[in-house]
């Protein structure tokens, strides 16, 4: 569900911009998750000009990205975690994440709080520009430095979590290929190959979208020349 979620590229963009402070237009992404297609859409081809701007030689299939499909997501997700751990320098100090956003909030959009009933205007007092010009300081690194530890915290949550989606998925591909050895030591025996041919059809059954890694089919053919 988390992986799913970064469909609306929000954070995407918000690393970038991390990284390269200036080259992406960060007020412009939409960072409230509505819920609708077009603003993911808008976002991912932000995202993508971006990585044109900056020659990051990575193409972005946003129509499969934006219907949030997992493994879709999942891989994309790999891909930029790796991207950023190797081109982050990690000084990050004087980086207002909600200031370079333009004060956009994340995640669901919030319910627009009722009105108020009219006050009285304040009483205006004369206060040193000096203590308000310090107070103001204060609140903005305050902010900073919670806006920081946030995302710090996201990082390490995306790390766990594709850490274990990805020893789960090594654990299945095992389990797969043991079945697949299985079928074809029977593959020659009358006995068992209608069976045989119905678990080899489902073993290699491709959806939309996907097919057989690149490399693969070169890999089992080789696989098969060693073994004769």
């Amino acid at each position: 569900k988390a992986v799913v979620s970064t469909q609306s590229t929000g954070a995407y963009c918000q690393m970038i911009h991390v990284l390269y402070p200036g080259k992406l237009p960060l007020k412009k992404v939409k960072f409230e998750d509505k819920g609708l297609e077009h603003v993911y859409i808008n976002n991912w081809k932000i995202l993508q000009d971006s990585f044109k701007r900056l020659h990051i030689d990575k193409d972005i299939p946003i129509q499969r990205l934006v219907k949030g499909r997992f493994q879709d997501n999942f891989e994309f997700l790999q891909w930029f975690y790796k991207f950023f751990t190797i081109n982050d320098s990690g000084d990050h100090d004087d980086y207002d994440a909600i200031a370079a956003r333009g004060g956009a909030t994340q995640g669901r959009a919030a319910a627009v709080p009722a009105k108020s009933p009219a006050a009285r205007p304040p009483v205006k007092k004369s206060a040193p520009a000096a203590a308000a010009v310090s107070n103001s300081v204060k609140r903005s690194g305050s902010n900073t430095n919670a806006e920081i530890k946030r995302l710090e915290t996201a990082v390490a949550d995306l790390t766990l979590t594709v850490e274990g989606l990805e020893k789960e998925r090594d654990f299945y591909f095992q389990k797969l290929r043991d079945i697949e050895v299985i079928c074809q030591e029977k593959e020659g025996d009358d006995q068992f190959a209608g069976f045989v041919s119905q678990i080899i059809e489902v073993l290699y059954a491709t959806e939309d979208g996907f097919g057989t890694a690149e490399g693969e089919e070169e890999y089992e053919e080789e696989e098969e020349q060693e073994e004769y």
